[in-house]
């Protein structure tokens, strides 16, 4: 498992690399999908990048860039690979540096591993979830070697007792959110809402920073696979909130129901 591990680290940060080119130093065109959803030219090469660099594995990779295998196909993987390879189009579009890479290695349904890296402030965030522990590092370049994983500071999910912040997303209604929030342990406590892009939301509750984060807008598998094996190292969980289950992948139906991310139990 950690040679998988250190296969997808190396894929994010290169193609946070290739997502910072652009960013910086080219205009951006911005095409739609048939969803009518964004698309750049960053979304693209970092796809192929990460594709490539994952082919090493012998897995099959599900990408939100990528062509996706029928599902007649799909249900026979045992595992898979589950990619976003730049998570927060829009974010990349405005320029507001809320953009991620996530890559999440799935077996059954489950996600194994999770990684995270936000491109802008070189932050990197990993987990094998069966390990319980999640890791953080912050690179001074989007470069990663072995000493530099070996460093990695561990990261808790301990928010503080008395405050309850809700991690929330910026086009999320703020009307869902705070219905949800209604029917959480919020009582006699203070209540902070915090907005954040792409899948720093989960960073967020992984590193104690946030004590829900409550999901009631569209998502699709490769905005939660990595984020979701990330949490439950850390003794969170992704429920949805039509079954109170965990999140589950490769399904037929590659969109995700409303969730709600809470401390397991």
């Amino acid at each position: 498992m950690n040679n998988y591990l250190h296969t997808a680290i190396k894929a994010a940060v290169d193609a946070g690399a290739i997502i910072m080119n652009i960013y910086e130093n080219q205009i951006v065109d911005v095409e739609r999908k048939t969803d009518d959803s964004p698309v750049t030219i960053a979304d693209k090469k970092a796809d192929i990048y990460i594709q490539n660099a994952l082919q090493s594995t012998g897995i099959p990779v599900l990408s939100e860039e990528g062509e996706h295998a029928n599902y007649e196909v799909r249900k026979n993987w045992q595992k898979c690979w589950i990619v976003d390879p730049l998570d927060g189009t829009k974010q990349f579009i405005s320029r507001n540096g809320e953009f991620t890479v996530n890559i999440a290695l799935v077996e059954n349904g489950i996600s194994l591993l999770g990684v995270i890296y936000i491109p802008v402030t070189k932050s990197l965030y990993f987990a094998i979830t069966e390990e319980k522990k999640a890791f953080k590092i912050e690179l001074e370049a989007h470069t990663i070697t072995e000493s530099m994983l070996q460093n990695a500071v561990e990261i808790f999910a301990t928010p503080e007792n008395d405050v309850v912040t809700i991690a929330s997303s910026h086009f999320s209604k703020n009307q869902d959110v705070l219905e949800l929030i209604d029917t959480l342990d919020t009582e006699g406590k203070e209540i902070n809402l915090i907005k954040a892009g792409s899948s720093l939301k989960f960073c967020l509750m992984a590193e104690g920073k946030a004590s829900y984060y409550p999901r009631c807008a569209p998502t699709m598998e490769w905005d939660t696979a990595a984020g979701h094996a990330i949490c439950n190292a850390v003794g969170l969980e992704v429920y949805s909130l039509e079954t109170n289950k965990p999140l589950k992948y490769n399904k037929e139906n590659l969109l995700n129901p409303w969730f709600l991310v809470r401390k397991i139990g």
